[in-house]
């Protein structure tokens, strides 16, 4: 456990420190895009803060936020990490913040960053705490706390969602850290360290970083910084927010019938290390959810893509898969299938348990007055007999695309008077 005023943590930088770590802002002043945050905010512009959680993607400033805050003499601030501490810790750092109050006479304000991190039992033991006011609670977090976090800890605190920093704020930021060391770039190159950083300040400093190392050392040139940035520029993880958005735009894109656009986000999600048979799984669905029956190859495609990537991985697996995308992609689209079954569905937990007609069941009564007709003993194979209860509503309603057009042809003829579709 730690604590200290974020404020003088200034005092312990050296030259070796890492230059972001030098140029995190202390104060208000320095805070680029507080005012910003503090229109949509205006709790923000209190002169002590109030309990809250700071929310958005890495680098975005959340602890420089807590930082700034914080930077008062009446404060004390206690910074804690989620990842490395437990209740046990906690319960010291409830009792330092009861001395900070007892003894030195400061308002207490405990940091928690990562505070997604926390369990329910870790998150509860912040509740009373934070009711009571004994200290003003701050938490940070790169995943949305609605989900993350728990109800009643929600309910106690403000939520203050940051973006990724936008691009002209960003070149901000790099030439302010620039003012620190005693070397110039050009425009085009400051602006390149920002280009390719994500709105990720944190990253941002780091491309100027290394464009000083390669600088004092003569190997600096655009197209030699660029490759080495490009390797560290693309964002992605595999079961947070970006994974999520990724594999929405692509289902999308291919429900929309663009393989080029399926084809971008097919790599974005290759390129930062998706599983590619969780992509494989997704293709399937859609085959069935999106396509179904206009086209029939598309449900089969799909299982053998799934199968190949399945059993030979990657780097093979791309090629498989980039032909399966553009396959489902381009066909032809139809969710009568998945509008079907869901309308089934619906209508069954709607209902009381629904009786089989007797002539439908598997041993029954011969002396019912309704038979059952076996169909393969007519003409084309079909006996116009009820197959469910009285006022079952339609589901299956194909529509007048691909193979599924001609499903559609022939319920209208085999059901003229019970079917309706349409054109």
């Amino acid at each position: 456990m730690q604590n200290s005023l974020f404020s003088t943590d200034i005092n312990s930088l050296t030259n070796d420190s890492p230059l972001a770590f030098q140029s995190r802002p202390v104060d208000r002043e320095s805070y680029i895009g507080l005012d910003e945050l503090e229109l949509k905010y205006p709790f923000l512009g209190a002169n002590l803060p109030k309990s809250m959680i700071i929310w958005g993607p890495p680098g975005c400033g959340k602890t420089t936020l807590a930082q700034v805050l914080c930077n008062h003499s009446d404060i004390e601030l206690f910074s804690f990490s989620a990842v490395l501490s437990g209740v046990a810790e906690l319960k010291g750092l409830f009792k330092a913040a009861q001395l900070a109050i007892d003894h030195h006479h400061r308002i207490p304000v405990i940091f928690i960053d990562e505070i997604h991190r926390f369990n329910k039992a870790q998150q509860d033991a912040l509740l009373p705490h934070v009711e009571s006011g004994l200290f003003t609670l701050i938490g940070a977090t790169t995943e949305n706390p609605r989900s993350s976090v728990n109800k009643a800890l929600l309910s106690r605190v403000q939520i203050v969602e940051l973006q990724a920093i936008g691009f002209d704020q960003i070149v901000q930021i790099v030439k302010t850290a620039l003012m620190k060391k005693e070397v110039q770039f050009e425009q085009e190159e400051v602006e390149m360290m920002a280009e390719f950083s994500g709105g990720d300040a944190r990253k941002a400093i780091g491309n100027l970083e290394m464009a000083i190392s390669l600088k004092e050392t003569d190997q600096f040139s655009l197209p030699v910084f660029k490759t080495i940035i490009l390797e560290n520029a693309r964002s992605y993880d595999r079961n947070q927010d970006r994974h999520y958005d990724v594999i929405s735009a692509f289902i999308k894109s291919l429900r929309g019938s663009d393989p080029d656009a399926a084809l971008l986000w097919l790599a974005v999600m290759l390129d930062g290390g998706e599983d590619p048979v969780f992509i494989a799984r997704r293709l399937v669905i859609f085959a069935s959810e999106d396509i179904g029956n206009a086209d029939i190859n598309a449900l089969t495609m799909a299982n053998s893509a799934l199968n190949i990537t399945s059993n030979i991985g990657m780097p093979e697996a791309r090629i498989t898969l980039a032909q399966t995308t553009t396959y489902l992609a381009s066909t032809v689209k139809s969710n009568a299938a998945y509008n079907a079954i869901n309308a089934a569905i619906s209508y069954v937990q709607s209902m009381p348990t629904i009786e089989v007609p007797e002539h439908l069941k598997n041993f029954p009564a011969k002396s019912h007055p309704v038979q059952y007709q076996y169909p393969h003993g007519f003409e084309g194979g079909f006996i116009n007999q009820q197959y469910c209860p009285d006022n079952t509503p339609q589901f299956y309603k194909p529509k007048a695309i691909g193979v599924e057009k001609n499903i559609q042809a022939r319920l209208s003829d085999l059901w003229p008077l019970k079917k309706e579709y349409d054109e």
